[in-house]
């Protein structure tokens, strides 16, 4: 633990603060987090807790820079994106300039049912930066499973919504919703877009929400969904009814459907991107230094420490990861994404 000399020296303004004292700021020095997701949410989240003194944060993102993220993603520039750096490790090179005594643990990964526990299970408090139901449905089976807390956020268009859920002192997010809604249903970034302000508005709530918990505060967490406009300035408070928590399938029932999912070939369409991710069911016959030398034969290559990335035609780039995924960008057809990739593992 850090000296509460050294700890005014750099956070006396937020010591300050009625809520927090040096108590609060020497327990959030010792708390640790995850966020899943360094997109916009994400990289805001990161930016503000770094800066507020967490003490251990693992960072975790399957994905790479690009310039189509910088109008919303702050912790990142046009260096990144040209040299199509991981966000992970684009984060964490960004967050260790901002504050050098936070442990900064970034994972370049896609969470799922075989990964989550072995992600997870160092952290204190979990935090969404994903951008899509199944994810937030597995952290939810996995917080309940482990009497773990977690903060849900969202953004879409001009809107965006947050809520903490603590096992055993709050409803879960299937209390919420028993069902992932279906395909269409929903805005998603790729049909309403998203703006910049909504994503910090809605950043800044979870890493509050955040700081409660690190700081021995959960009484003081938000027990509501919260729905916020950045551009009418409406915000709605929900109650989530604790009566549904009896029949709930996850908190109520212990059944954790989305834990129990099998380890297979799967497939996911990318918000805001013609792109198609695919996990293998098995490892690659090649490493990604064998793939280079074999597409750079025929095709352009790029490649970094991380990924590679192949120029298949003028329309279509296919992205390797050590991990056993696959992104095929320039479509949203996935039998298509499939047979390609086939063709390319098949060598």
């Amino acid at each position: 633990m850090k000296e509460p000399q050294q700890l005014e020296t750099r956070y006396g303004k937020q010591i300050k603060v009625h809520t927090l004292g040096v108590r609060a700021q020497e327990k959030l020095s010792l708390a640790s987090c995850a966020i899943i997701g360094m997109g916009a949410l994400g990289s805001a989240i990161a930016d503000q807790l770094v800066r507020a003194g967490i003490g251990y944060l693992r960072i975790i993102d399957r994905d790479f820079v690009e310039l189509s993220n910088l109008h919303r993603q702050t912790l990142y520039d046009e260096q990144d994106a040209e040299q199509f750096m991981p966000k992970a490790i684009a984060a964490a090179h960004k967050l260790r300039r901002i504050n050098s005594t936070v442990n900064i643990d970034p994972v370049i990964a896609d969470v799922h049912a075989a990964n989550i526990e072995q992600l997870l299970d160092e952290v204190d408090i979990i935090i969404d930066g994903s951008d899509n139901f199944t994810v937030r449905y597995l952290i939810n089976d996995y917080s309940v499973a482990h009497r773990k807390p977690w903060i849900y956020g969202a953004v879409v268009g001009t809107s965006g919504s947050s809520a903490t859920f603590i096992p055993s002192l709050t409803p879960c997010f299937c209390c919420l919703f028993p069902e992932p809604p279906e395909l269409g249903a929903v805005d998603t970034c790729d049909t309403a877009g998203v703006i910049g302000p909504i994503v910090q508005m809605i950043a800044s709530i979870q890493a509050t929400e955040a700081l409660k918990l690190a700081s021995g505060q959960q009484e003081h967490c938000n027990k509501q969904l919260i729905q916020l406009d950045s551009w009418t300035m409406q915000l709605m408070k929900l109650e989530i009814a604790q009566a549904q928590q009896a029949t709930c399938a996850c908190c109520g029932q212990g059944n954790y459907q989305w834990l129990k999912q099998p380890e297979e070939f799967s497939s996911t369409s990318l918000c805001g991107r013609e792109t198609i991710q695919l996990t293998l069911a098995k490892p690659l016959s090649m490493t990604l230094e064998q793939l280079q030398e074999h597409f750079s034969r025929a095709y352009e290559v790029k490649v970094n420490r991380y990924l590679l990335k192949v120029k298949f035609s003028d329309q279509i780039n296919v992205i390797f990861f050590p991990d056993n995924r696959i992104m095929i960008q320039g479509t949203e057809d996935v039998d298509y994404a499939a047979t390609l990739t086939k063709k390319l593992v098949e060598i």
